[in-house]
């Protein structure tokens, strides 16, 4: 029996192919195939087989009892035929060019691509003259071309893609995507600033910067973002005030957030209308009262750099450093206070009451000066002139420098450069909860420092009202001071005259101790941090802890995935998010030796009689000394070792002064020990 098949013909109806071939007579069986059009094949596409139908027409086509060239499905075949044709030409064409387009870049040495199957040999198959040939590789195209579509996506998506293979590593690394990035970012940023990858820096900068809030009374318990300024260049400090927020950039630009919070129905919510002016420009730092209580910052002292005429009707003019004192309220400057220009400072905190406002300045040496002012006059209009004097800490011991220090309203806290460790306490109260005794107090010379014994260099510290916490190069946490409310995190409430060690947690983010109860910003994985808190839990301080706890406890608070500082006061909690991708991890292993207890002896051996593990130290101290090939060399090493060494810090100022000497005497100047004292 003669079976007549249907192949795909253009179809005006419903859009398929469909095409009557072979012979056959009334009565016969039909079989009916139908496909859709292939996006970039001409051939034949899926059938479908349908059942027996009745006679077909004697025109064979769709139209009944009407021949094939009349009435109304001849006319429709040749508008499918016309259409067919058209996209026939336009599918050729493409393939024209595509095939030109890689020729000409696989002429380029290193990008050449086989167009060939391996399994078909080096020919063309018939899939490939239909178009269906392998993919063109994306290394095809110019890098420009490359680096310019990337650009577009997101941070997050572009460091993902940056992780697939060496190629895209490359190009997502490179500046020009991160420059266009940066200026899809920050438009108006004019400079990129400084270092090894300065746009890439930027991008990031500007991509992390955000600061965060959670409020401690009232019925929102989230954290909420703030208002960012468009015009800065990353966050590096922030100050909150009673109804204000001040902001720090990298660039030197002190940012005013007007009428930050506002409060409504006992909420602290961010007012999003709220407007941000540019407060000055050239700052270094910035202090206030140092207390919790907003309440108390009424002015605020910004250190900063401007250019002065060196004399009066002259053009010319040479850089000075000066402190400009403004009102928290409204942002005005209302006093100004300017220094020689062979002085440059880089830090400002304050101490004492309003009346007794004394200024600490640490200049770019390390040394310590003072002026002190009297805040209820700062308002009144007059000039007169302020004499700088060295503290006690830098005129005693002219052999240190200092690398940063922290302040209360009572006592100040000084690290030097070699992680030593400082007090100045100025009420008998306070030194009585740190230290636990008035022994050595004396009221007539509070300026005296005070050395603290520290086993390793101290890289963080945080002063609170009479408790501190002191953050070591191994990353070990040690607390100090007055323990009622728990807020050493000890386990108890023993009060602790010297620093101790708080075991289970180490190498924080940041450190913060405030009124009664102390906070830590911890990597708690790769890609989360999170706080944790301890001491009184009074007025949701402590977010999920309100009976308080005696031991770090972990906060209900969702940090964000760049978090580097945070702060409290009595309504809030603030969490600044920024990532410096130059700032590295400042912890270091900590040595076999210098871990608590000793291996355990093996079977038979006799009880250690070295407990501490001083003997084996001081013997892998001399084999790291040995090692060294130069007098230079050794004398380095000498010094890291001291600084290793668990004595007080009056000790290794020692040591070190006199293996300065030593090393100056047999020629080898410009160590980079603490220099010789001054005269």
């Amino acid at each position: 029996m003669a079976r007549t098949e249907l192949e795909p013909r253009s179809c005006p109806r419903d859009g398929f192919w469909a095409r009557l071939k072979g012979t056959g007579h009334s009565g016969q069986t039909v079989r009916s195939q139908r496909g859709l059009l292939a996006p970039d094949s001409m051939g034949e596409g899926p059938k479908r087989q349908r059942g027996p139908r009745g006679p077909p027409s004697l025109g064979g086509g769709h139209g009944v009892g009407k021949p094939a060239g009349t009435g109304g499905q001849g006319p429709r075949r040749q508008e499918g035929r016309s259409k067919e044709g058209a996209i026939r030409m336009v599918r050729r064409s493409q393939r024209r060019k595509l095939q030109k387009f890689t020729r000409l870049c696989g002429r380029e040495e290193g990008l050449r691509v086989k167009r060939s199957c391996p399994s078909c040999g080096s020919e063309l198959g018939v899939e490939e003259k239909r178009g269906k040939g392998n993919p063109i590789s994306i290394q095809l195209f110019p890098p420009e071309l490359v680096e310019h579509i990337i650009s577009f996506l997101p941070v997050r998506d572009l460091v993902a893609l940056g992780q697939t293979c060496r190629y895209f590593h490359e190009v997502c690394d490179g500046e020009g995507v991160w420059r266009r990035i940066c200026r899809r970012l920050s438009p108006r940023l004019r400079d990129q600033g400084s270092g090894v990858r300065p746009w890439k820096r930027a991008a990031i900068l500007n991509y992390t910067k955000g600061l965060y809030f959670q409020a401690f009374g009232g019925r929102r318990r989230c954290l909420s973002k703030s208002v960012a300024p468009l015009l800065a260049h990353g966050y590096r400090r922030f100050l909150p005030t009673k109804d204000h927020v001040f902001i720090l950039d990298y660039v030197g630009t002190l940012f005013f957030l007007k009428n930050a919070l506002v409060s409504t129905l006992g909420q602290m919510q961010w007012k999003r209308a709220c407007r941000y002016v540019v407060l000055c420009r050239g700052a270094k730092d910035f202090a206030s009262d140092p207390r919790c209580d907003t309440v108390y910052r009424k002015y605020l002292y910004v250190l900063a750099t401007r250019e002065q005429q060196e004399v009066v009707g002259t053009t010319s003019s040479r850089a000075c450093d000066c402190v400009e004192v403004y009102l928290q309220s409204s942002g005005q400057r209302v006093f100004k206070m300017t220094f020689h220009h062979s002085m440059a400072f880089k830090q400002i905190v304050l101490v004492g009451q309003e009346t007794q406002r004394a200024l600490l300045l640490l200049t770019e040496e390390g040394k310590i000066y003072s002026l002190v002012v009297n805040e209820t006059q700062l308002d009144q209009p007059r000039s007169y002139t302020v004499q700088l004097a060295l503290r006690k800490v830098s005129h005693y011991l002219p052999h240190l420098r200092v690398a940063c220090m922290t302040s209360n309203q009572s006592s100040t806290l000084y690290v030097t450069d070699q992680g030593g460790v400082y007090f100045e306490v100025h009420t008998p109260g306070v030194y009585r909860d740190l230290f636990g005794t008035l022994q050595a107090f004396d009221p007539l010379d509070q300026q005296m420092p005070l050395a603290l014994s520290m086993p390793a260099k101290i890289l963080l510290c945080a002063l609170g009202y009479n408790h501190l916490g002191l953050v070591d190069e191994f990353g070990r946490i040690f607390m100090q001071g007055n323990n009622r409310y728990g807020q050493l995190g000890t386990g108890d409430k023993m009060d602790r005259g010297e620093p101790t060690q708080v075991r289970y947690l180490q190498r924080p983010i940041t450190l913060w101790c405030g009124l009664n109860h102390s906070l830590v910003l911890s990597q708690s994985s790769e890609f989360s941090k999170e706080l944790l808190g301890c001491g009184c839990g009074a007025g949701g301080r402590l977010p999920g802890w309100p009976k308080g706890s005696a031991s770090f406890v972990k906060l209900q608070v969702k940090v964000p995935l760049c978090a580097c500082a945070l702060c409290a006061t009595r309504e809030c909690l603030y969490i600044l998010s920024s990532h410096d991708i130059e700032q590295h991890a400042p912890y270091r292993d900590l040595p076999a030796s210098r871990v608590v207890g000793t291996p355990e002896p093996s079977l038979g051996a006799r009880a250690p009689q070295d407990p501490g593990g001083t003997a084996q130290a001081c013997e892998e101290y001399l084999s790291q000394i040995h090692s060294c090939h130069t007098l230079q060399d050794r004398m380095e090493k000498m010094k890291e070792i001291v600084g290793w060494m668990p004595l007080m810090a009056a000790q290794k100022d020692f040591f070190w002064e006199a293996l300065d000497m030593l090393q100056s005497a047999e020629g080898g100047g410009g160590g980079v020990g603490p220099p010789a004292p001054e005269t």
